[in-house]
């Protein structure tokens, strides 16, 4: 049975690294990423088959992809405490020469990166290829990806939607972060999406729902559901309703905290939000 208090520790230091990360180079987005704080953690520790070590071909295993790239700070944090790479390697984070780049790239050879992303739009279209070569390898593991609810107002999604559904591509669990909030205000006034529910159904896909996506327990009950609705025929897509900011009062809610780094008072404000379980680096 998962330990849900250590999930919980785990994510509060998940959020500690990104508020550390993204002050001490005065860039980065960290509302997004503490929003998807506990869906990472469970994700890496619970939901997702991973075996020991990191191959780029991940064959006999659950394969995950960021799409969403600019969230890099609750991706690397969770990398890390996951052992995919020192701990104190996030002390490098957006620095000339570092591997972990402000959005995720392969050519340092991160382990546990097998795209680089950030460019948005384009990692249902990855995840889908990798999806059917599972398929053809007869791996009976699962892709995961994430994405943002504002990366779907890019059209290129839309046909890999279309795609997934037509042919059959039911080892696929895309899960959409669903906080209502982009760059440059909400999604409801950037640009309209209408019920995404209704949209990906339509398209094809089964849908399920997580109304509390940054409550654990429903994290890992809606995700546990998810698997049992792959092989059926059809890809399955996981709408994750998340606050943005989530964990640190002042960021909560809104759209600013997208791409904008804390000052050190607001660093040290978050911080105390947040006290050390596990350990800074």
């Amino acid at each position: 049975m998962p330990n849900i208090e250590e999930l919980q520790d785990l994510t509060t230091q998940v959020r500690r690294d990104i508020l550390r990360m993204v002050h001490k180079v005065n860039s980065g987005h960290p509302g997004g990423s503490l929003g998807c704080a506990e869906f990472f953690v469970c994700l890496y520790n619970e939901i997702m088959e991973s075996k020991n070590g990191f191959n780029m071909d991940g064959i006999d295993e659950d394969i995950f992809f960021l799409s969403n790239g600019h969230i890099s700070p609750v991706y690397y944090s969770v990398l890390a405490r996951s052992g995919y790479f020192p701990v104190d390697e996030l002390n490098t984070f957006r620095l000339i020469d570092s591997r972990l780049q402000g959005h995720p790239t392969t050519h340092e050879g991160l382990p546990g990166v097998r795209i680089a992303s950030g460019s948005l739009g384009q990692g249902m279209s990855v995840a889908i290829g990798a999806a059917e070569s599972k398929k053809l390898n007869k791996d009976n593991h699962l892709i995961y990806s994430l994405h943002g609810d504002g990366e779907l107002q890019e059209g290129q999604n839309w046909e890999a939607i279309m795609y997934a559904a037509g042919n059959n591509i039911d080892n696929l669990i895309a899960t959409v972060d669903l906080n209502g909030q982009q760059i440059d205000g909400s999604t409801d006034n950037v640009l309209p999406m209408g019920n995404l529910k209704s949209k990906f159904e339509a398209f094809g896909w089964t849908v399920l729902e997580i109304e509390e996506g940054n409550d654990i327990s429903s994290i890992l009950q809606g995700m546990a559901k998810a698997k049992t609705l792959t092989g059926q025929g059809k890809p399955v897509c996981v709408l994750l309703k998340t606050v943005m900011g989530n964990g640190v009062d002042f960021m909560m809610h809104t759209h600013a905290w997208h791409g904008k780094a804390p000052n050190d008072e607001q660093l040290e404000i978050g911080l105390a939000q947040n006290i050390e379980t596990i350990g800074d680096y």
